[in-house]
């Protein structure tokens, strides 16, 4: 996508930013900082949001937002005393104020694209998230381009089919878009889908890259792209990373993007699929308010829509957190409740990932390993790049002492979903691996990238306050202590059992002794 404002364009595909046709020379991560506020201009972009996408959620100061506001204001010929680009509201973020438009692409110089005919009317769900993965294009004519450029959306197509939350529309309609610039209104009317998945993929020198952009249709804005690299002698390893780590990305930010068109509609009809999305936002923020209110707006999507299996995991999922950080003393009949919307989404559609999972949470919160473990698995095996599950199976080894085997499934996790709204849990889980095999030194340092990412809560905190104290580093792990009580008052060893039900085998002796020395 390219994104002009005044004299300035941001050729999003080229990583290129330029001013009256000459290139501006822009460091990395100021480039992504500039395309994050362009891309959202509708809204206010927060500085979690920054951390979370420029910096990959890695803890940073104030001050590196500041620099790289204060560079990226000086690419495009801003200041802070202007703000003609680029506007701070204090204390809540940054926005784009600049008068933004989406350019198209050169058409070709003697012909202009026409979509093809069809003789076909597609009829998806018109409350669902929908998705048209076009065949990428090749800019080198060789085996090993032509191969990704068709094989890597024919397996997209085939992973995404498997989700029973987006509608995906079939590799017989949208490959017949090869080969052409895409105009996303035009190939909404087409196709009837809200988003559209295109890529480029080139070779030099043995070299491979592949470039993905998402596309949403109605405002024609890239809201999303990633680019892949690896070697011409390792195509099949290329293509099965890309397959997964797509797969696992569009699970979490298209979501993020339904919510936004139903969190500005003042008219307060929100139909069934928009309350879901929009809950997905509040859940999960975990805090007891956001909570509340996602499960409000769960329920008001199964009043809309009473067969609507994910609405009803998205009810046990918030029942479970009701329970699993102790909102109030009532942590049985959470866990009761949490059990009973698990089963009416199994009731409904058993081959739902979600649901799998989040009866395997439940099982989690009653202490029951195995039988979490099992759904966790199922969860996996319906949708094998779902990164949520695979986190919390590497949990559910973590409490049965399997610290090796849990890695395996955090660190798949994290690679598949690197921005993950629970990305600072898969942080946790990873850090209690090394707990559980006695590297306490591994434990501290991954304990304190998970307890001081963004939303990470006091139970994270616990985790690090007991990794630096079996790492012998006792003034950081009172340092996380205090944080953990000022946060949760009262915190005690067995509120963290409770929350993490540690089978019986010596880390979990090891973990109590730490925590009772901290004073819990």
């Amino acid at each position: 996508m390219r994104l002009q404002f005044g004299a300035y364009e941001l050729d999003e595909v080229r990583g290129e930013l330029s001013h009256a046709g000459e290139v501006v020379a822009v460091e990395g991560r100021v480039l992504s900082l500039l395309s994050l506020l362009l891309q959202n201009r509708d809204r206010l972009v927060s500085k979690d949001e920054i951390v979370d996408v420029v910096w990959d959620g890695r803890a940073i100061s104030d001050s590196a937002i500041s620099t790289a506001i204060k560079e990226a204001r000086k690419a495009v010929g801003d200041d802070g005393r202007r703000q003609e680009v680029i506007r701070t509201v204090h204390g809540r973020g940054f926005r784009c104020v600049a008068d933004v438009r989406i350019m198209p692409r050169a058409k070709t110089a003697d012909s202009e694209v026409v979509l093809p005919e069809t003789d076909f009317l597609l009829s998806l769900d018109e409350g669902k998230p929908s998705i048209a993965v076009l065949p990428f294009q090749s800019l080198e004519p060789s085996p090993v381009c032509a191969t990704l450029a068709e094989g890597v959306p024919a397996e997209l197509i085939s992973g995404l089919s498997r989700l029973r939350w987006i509608d995906v529309v079939a590799r017989g309609s949208s490959f017949r878009f090869r080969d052409m610039e895409h105009d996303p209104a035009r190939l909404r009317d087409v196709l009837r889908v809200g988003y559209i998945l295109s890529g480029l993929v080139n070779l030099s020198d043995s070299r491979v890259t592949v470039t993905v952009e998402l596309t949403e249709t109605l405002q024609g804005r890239a809201i999303w792209g990633e680019t892949y690299r690896g070697t011409s002698d390792s195509v099949q390893e290329i293509r099965s990373d890309i397959v997964g780590s797509l797969v696992a990305a569009l699970e979490t930010r298209i979501p993020q993007n339904e919510v936004r068109t139903p969190r500005f509609d003042t008219t307060g009809n929100l139909d069934a699929w928009s309350a879901y999305h929009l809950g997905l936002q509040h859940m999960y923020r975990f805090n007891r308010p956001d909570n509340d209110a996602a499960a409000e707006l769960f329920r008001s999507a199964i009043e809309r829509e009473p067969g609507f299996a994910r609405a009803h995991a998205g009810l046990s999922f918030t029942q479970f957190q009701n329970g699993f950080m102790q909102y109030g003393p009532e942590r049985q009949r959470a866990i009761d409740a949490a059990l009973e919307s698990a089963e009416n989404s199994l009731d409904l559609d058993l081959l739902d990932p979600f649901a799998n999972y989040c009866m395997g949470r439940v099982c989690w919160l009653k202490g029951d390993l195995d039988g979490a473990a099992g759904w966790l698995d199922r969860s996996v095996e319906i949708s094998p790049n779902y990164a949520q599950a695979l986190y919390v199976r590497g949990l559910m080894d973590v409490l049965s002492g399997k610290g090796e085997a849990a890695r395996a499934n955090t660190i798949r996790s994290m690679s598949l979903s690197p921005l993950d709204p629970l990305h600072y849990a898969m942080l946790g889980t990873h850090a209690q691996s090394f707990v559980v095999d006695g590297d306490y030194e591994a434990a501290a340092k991954w304990s304190d990238r998970g307890a001081r990412a963004p939303r990470a809560h006091h139970l994270l905190a616990c985790v690090a306050a007991v990794a630096h104290q079996l790492a012998g580093d006792r003034d950081r792990a009172r340092y996380w202590a205090e944080n953990a009580r000022s946060r949760r008052p009262g915190m005690s060893s067995e509120a963290f059992f409770s929350a993490f039900p540690f089978a019986k085998h010596a880390s979990r002796d090891e973990i109590e002794r730490a925590l009772k020395e901290l004073g819990f």
